[in-house]
């Protein structure tokens, strides 16, 4: 095993020194024909894309990390295949064993990457300069993986839910070779991924345990706030418009975005850098557990901002930026572009709304379109976009000492403006 263990990290470093970019990274396809032995192939590890979005700069692409920031992070990648399936546990079922190196290659790698980025980054900011050093760089990108690993959970149970035939520019995993419903199987083995991982790596950190809670926490919540959103438009039926509020929305987004995607990686990176979420007290008698809460305040806020962003993207942002095309007006999905329509819709307004909100035929999205331009959502946005920018940088200055800014300005300034 150790020469397919050489061999995948020669291909994944070799292809990324041959030249991937940010850009072209989100449309790679690594993945293993179960007939083989598990390893990443050169020709499939990169397949560049021609997206507008390449000459875009990082703040407005979204992306928290520089190129050589996440081909340091991906290096790790052919490390975590190894640690979950060249285990002595499986070597008795090798179909199995390949099967799981297949899944993860598929499904673990693609996107911007940013929520497990952001676990390192966040930890240069924190931590103290003697806590930073290569092994802790490297533990943090492990975390970082983990949070990957719960992504890509969440996203072949959603693809699987909402009936999604694409992600991240090619066919979603449950359409791969017709796996149909089967790959629900695979995301759980994904999920106990994380875990082993965890267990493998940080079992004997003090703050294991704390990580352990973090992580169940987290998936709970983004369950709770899917079960919100499916509530909102249940599977072969026309949406309630009547749960479209704003007070719901929010709830959708707090907990099904918000948590995992923006307060997970700020909390782990404090994790490893000491601050616990315990009564130790750190700076003018604030402990630490009211740094976890004022982190996760803001971060909640951050999410929700992102959230909106992504609504809005989806609607009226270019697919060859944003490298996907809308589908939310089709699928009758409670997004904020909805609830603000509804607030404004006369009753006439309202019935353009009932009739053709949910039809994924073209013609009553372009009608559902025409209504949001008509009530001047575009111009809304932009107003709501600099209000909650302003707010937020306002929320961060607030923070008690303890807890470096920066941290929070940096993922701001990324998402502010971005394009996709």
């Amino acid at each position: 095993m150790s020469g397919l263990r050489n061999l995948t990290r020669r291909c994944t470093l070799a292809s990324y020194a041959a030249g991937c970019t940010v850009n072209h990274q989100r449309h790679f396809i690594a993945y293993l024909p179960v007939r083989t032995t598990p390893h990443l192939s050169l020709n499939r590890l990169c397949q560049y894309s021609t997206a507008a979005s390449a000459n875009l700069p990082p703040a407005k692409t979204g992306h928290v990390a520089s190129q050589d920031e996440k081909r340091e992070f991906m290096s790790l990648f052919p490390d975590i295949v190894r640690d979950l399936t060249e285990v002595g546990s499986l070597s008795d079922i090798p179909d199995a064993q390949k099967w799981y190196a297949k899944v993860l290659q598929y499904n673990a790698v693609g996107g911007k990457m940013n929520r497990g980025l952001a676990v390192s980054l966040s930890f240069k900011i924190i931590a103290s300069p003697e806590l930073i050093k290569p092994e802790t760089i490297r533990e943090a990108h492990l975390l970082g993986w983990c949070i990957e690993l719960l992504q890509s959970f969440f996203l072949i149970a959603d693809d699987i839910i909402d009936g999604s035939d694409m992600r991240r520019g090619k066919p979603s995993w449950h359409c791969h070779e017709n796996l149909g419903l089967s790959a629900f199987n695979d995301a759980i083995l994904i999920e106990a991924g994380i875990y082993k991982l965890l267990h493998k790596h940080f079992r004997n950190a003090p703050y294991y345990l704390d990580m352990l809670d973090l992580f169940h926490e987290m998936t709970m919540n983004t369950a709770l706030g899917q079960a919100l959103d499916l509530l909102s438009c249940p599977a072969g039926q026309r949406p309630n418009l009547s749960k479209f509020t704003m007070e719901r929305y929010n709830s959708i987004v707090k907990y099904k975005t918000a948590f995992y995607s923006f307060y997970l990686p700020i909390a782990l990176s404090m994790y490893m850098a000491g601050i616990r979420n315990t009564d130790n007290v750190r700076v003018a008698g604030i402990t630490d557990r009211e740094l976890h809460r004022q982190a996760r305040t803001i971060l909640v806020e951050m999410g929700q901002f992102f959230q909106v962003q992504d609504d809005y993207l989806d609607c009226f942002g270019d697919s060859s930026v944003t490298g996907k095309i809308g589908t939310d007006i089709g699928k009758g999905k409670c997004t904020w572009l909805s609830v603000v329509a509804l607030q404004r819709a006369s009753p006439s307004q309202r019935a353009v709304m009932e009739k053709h909100y949910g039809i994924p035929e073209q013609s009553s999205i372009d009608t559902i379109k025409a209504l949001y331009k008509e009530l001047g959502l575009r111009a809304t946005y932009r107003a709501y976009e600099d209000s909650t920018s302003s707010m937020i940088r306002t929320h961060i200055q607030q923070i008690s000492r303890g807890l470096n800014h920066n941290v929070f300005f940096n993922f701001l300034d990324k998402i502010h403006k971005r394009s996709r």
